[in-house]
C-alpha cells in the first residue's frame, strides 16, 4: 500500500535552468570545485521546485546527468563513445542518437554513480527541507539493464542486446545494492524499452530480467518502476499500447508500477484496476508532451476518474515521464498544479 494515499512523486529528471545549460557547453571554463558547485546549485534548484509544489516524494531531478540512460555509460568500461550524430539535420527525433561500439569486457568498477547522486540529493534535500517538510521521501532512479542496453552495438563477445542486458544486469543490480547500503528508501528502476518493444517480444523474459536486476532489494526499499513509450525531444518512440506487457508485467517485483496515462488521454484506463489488485500504481496524469498547463481542476477531475478503478491507498500521482524535456517554467507549473489538484481530492475525501 501506498505511504499515503494519493501520494504525489515524480519519475526522475527535472529541466535544466538556463544557467546550467549553458554552463555544460564550456564545461572547460570551469575548474573541479567549480563544476561540484555548480552540481550542488542545480540540485537545489530542482528541490526547491518540487518542494515549491509540494510533492510527497521529490529526486535531484538528475541534474548531473546529460541523459537519464546515456549518462551511465562514461562509468561502464569496454565501450566506445559515439562522437558524432547520425542524423544531424530535420525534426528531432530518437535516430538522432548514436550507437556505441562495444570494445571489450563491459564492466563498472567505480560504479554508475547513482549513489554519489544520493548522497548529494541527501545534503542539499536536507538544507532545503528543514522544518518545511519533514514527511518528504528522497528517491533515486536508475535505468534497467535492458533499457541500458539499447544503444551498445552487439559484437563476437555480446551477439545480441539480451547478451549486452546480461552483461549490464549485475552491474545494475550491485548499484541498486549500493543505493539501499546508502539508506535510499526509494528506488526507481525504469525500463521504458521492456514497455516500447514489449509487443515484438517475449514479456515474460522481461519478467524474469527485471525480477533478478531488483532481487537483492526486495522487502529491503521501496521499489518502483516506470513504463512509458519514450520521450526523448518530446516524442514517443513505441507502440503506445499497455497491453502487450499485461498480466505478463503484474509480477514484477516491484511495490510500485507506474504508467503514462495523460498523454493517451487515459486510454486503457481499467489496466490501473489490475495493477492495483497486486500492486501500487502510479499514474501519469500530467502531460509532459504538450504545453496545455493542466489546471487544478483537470488534475481533480483526473484523480477521480482514476479511482474509479482503483482505490486511493494503492494510487499515486505524476508526469507522464520525466520532465527534462519539458520547459522549465511549464515544468513548475504542471508540478504546481498537480499537487494542488490532488490535494484537493484528498480534502474533500477525507483523506489529507
Amino acid at each position: 500500500m501506498q505511504p499515503r494515499p494519493l501520494r504525489t512523486t515524480v519519475i526522475g529528471s527535472h529541466p535544466f535552468p538556463a544557467w546550467l545549460e549553458h554552463a555544460c557547453q564550456h564545461l572547460e571554463s570551469f575548474g573541479r570545485d567549480d563544476i561540484a558547485e555548480m552540481q550542488d546549485d542545480a540540485v537545489l534548484a530542482a528541490v526547491n521546485d518540487q518542494l515549491a509544489a509540494g510533492l510527497d516524494v521529490i529526486t535531484d531531478g538528475e541534474q548531473t546527468r546529460f541523459d537519464f540512460n546515456l549518462s551511465f555509460y562514461g562509468f561502464i568500461e569496454g565501450i566506445e563513445l559515439e562522437g558524432a550524430q547520425p542524423r544531424r539535420w530535420g525534426p528531432p527525433a530518437h535516430d538522432q542518437r548514436g550507437k556505441h561500439p562495444i570494445t571489450g569486457e563491459l564492466r563498472a568498477p567505480r560504479g554508475l554513480g547513482a549513489v554519489e547522486e544520493y548522497e548529494r540529493l541527501k545534503r542539499v534535500a536536507r538544507s532545503a527541507i528543514g522544518t518545511r517538510q519533514a514527511a518528504v521521501t528522497l528517491k533515486a532512479s536508475v535505468p534497467g539493464p535492458y533499457t541500458l542496453s539499447g544503444r551498445l552495438v552487439p559484437n563476437a563477445q555480446y551477439p545480441d542486446r539480451y547478451a549486452i542486458t546480461e552483461a549490464l544486469l549485475p552491474v545494475v543490480r550491485a548499484e541498486i545494492e549500493a543505493l539501499v547500503a546508502a539508506g535510499c528508501a526509494e528506488v526507481s528502476v525504469d525500463e521504458p524499452s521492456m514497455s516500447c518493444y514489449a509487443h515484438r517480444e517475449y514479456p515474460r523474459r522481461f519478467v524474469d530480467i527485471f525480477n533478478r536486476t531488483v532481487e537483492p532489494a526486495v522487502g529491503k526499499c521501496r521499489l518502483s518502476t516506470h513504463l512509458c513509450f519514450g520521450n526523448f525531444k518530446g516524442r514517443a518512440v513505441g507502440l503506445r499500447k499497455y497491453a502487450p506487457m499485461f498480466p505478463a508485467f503484474l509480477d514484477f517485483a516491484a511495490d510500485e508500477i507506474h504508467v503514462e496515462m495523460a498523454s493517451r488521454e487515459f486510454a486503457e484506463i481499467a489496466i490501473i484496476g489490475e495493477i492495483a489488485k497486486r500492486r501500487d500504481v502510479a499514474v501519469g496524469i500530467v502531460d509532459v508532451k504538450s504545453y496545455y498547463i493542466e489546471t487544478p481542476a483537470d488534475i481533480a477531475g483526473r484523480v477521480e476518474l482514476c479511482l474509479q478503478h482503483a482505490p486511493a491507498e494503492r494510487l499515486a500521482f505524476a508526469p507522464d515521464c520525466g520532465l527534462s524535456q519539458t520547459a522549465r517554467w511549464a515544468a513548475k507549473q504542471k508540478l504546481v498544479n498537480m499537487a494542488a489538484g490532488v490535494r484537493s481530492v484528498r480534502e474533500r475525501r477525507g483523506l489529507a
